[in-house]
């Protein structure tokens, strides 16, 4: 298995945050990206983050910018995805993906770069 994602879903309340997880077995070297991912009900879904291992750039989708935070662990083989104040419009189901090769910022974005992806969690936002 390439990788599990642990994703703590569940309900959350207007303005409070939630730390999403994704471990992956090991880290190859060669690596490219992890992303954040989600889908709301009757919606596409939504390229939410990523981080280029390469360069370390890191992507935010305008609707969570300086809101969400990504980051790696490479101790733990593990990518986080901090989100804070959300909203009821962040009510969606979420799932990480890992890319082992080079893709575009696009391809990155979409999710057509990615080569693996873990099992979605629900995150609720509700009062």
């Amino acid at each position: 298995l390439r990788f599990s994602c642990r994703v703590w879903g569940g309900l959350v309340q207007p303005g409070g945050s939630l730390r999403l997880s994704c471990t992956l077995s090991r880290f190859r070297l060669d690596d490219w990206a992890v992303g954040w991912f989600r889908q709301a009900p009757g919606k596409e879904r939504e390229g939410v983050s990523y981080i280029n291992f390469s360069d370390g750039y890191k992507y935010y989708a305008d609707s969570v910018k300086g809101r969400f935070a990504i980051s790696r662990d490479k101790t733990k083989n593990s990518v986080y995805l901090q989100m804070d104040n959300l909203n009821p419009e962040d009510t969606a189901v979420y799932s990480c993906a890992l890319a082992e090769e080079a893709s575009s910022d696009r391809d990155l974005r979409s999710g057509e770069g990615m080569d693996y992806w873990g099992k979605g969690t629900l995150v609720t936002v509700s009062s």
